[in-house]
């Protein structure tokens, strides 16, 4: 699939004031969300690399114990197995991207609209 319209996938609210789009590649899991502003991500890790790109507002990202704000232009990586958790400064929009591929989430199984 080359091109997908992430204006037609179902948005999941996988945590309070966290709403996404998923869709896969062949290797990697995207997620276009909108955040509310207060709305947080625990820590926790996992075994994917982690890219968060903020493309309006702000996230208070905290990535092995170092706090900085993500805003357009400051991209957030987080490597392998490392802590991370995130709170939302202010309403916004964000793109995650994890690799390699990731199918679950805290809710249950990600899927890609067909």
């Amino acid at each position: 699939m080359p091109f997908i319209d992430t204006s037609a996938l179902e948005v999941i609210e996988r945590l309070p004031g966290w709403y996404g789009r998923y869709f896969h590649s062949s290797s990697m899991t995207f997620a276009h969300y909108d955040f509310k502003r207060g709305s947080s991500i625990h820590e926790h890790f996992h075994p994917q690399e982690e890219v968060y790109e903020v493309i309006e507002g702000e996230l208070e990202l905290t990535i092995d114990g170092v706090k900085q704000v993500a805003r357009p232009g400051l991209v957030g990586i987080v490597p392998s197995n490392v802590r991370h958790s995130v709170k939302a400064l202010t309403d916004g929009r964000a793109i995650i991207v994890d690799y390699p591929l990731r199918t679950v989430c805290a809710r249950g199984t990600l899927r890609q609209r067909k």
